[in-house]
């Protein structure tokens, strides 16, 4: 079994992309994974990382 490495980002935050924009195009930040589900609440679009959670509205 091996141990997922992230970059320590808390995944109860709902991140905003124009303050954090992806490190890597496309990827999550706390895991470098490219597997999103994605979301609409009240006109706005909720990334999250089917790996480890992290939410980032777009």
């Amino acid at each position: 079994m091996t141990e997922e490495k992230y970059n320590g980002y808390d995944t109860s935050i709902v991140y905003d992309y124009k303050d954090h924009p992806d490190i890597k195009s496309g990827q999550c930040d706390n895991c470098d994974k490219a597997q999103f589900k994605s979301s609409v609440k009240d006109f706005i679009y909720i990334r999250e990382c089917r790996n480890c959670g992290m939410k980032k509205s777009i």
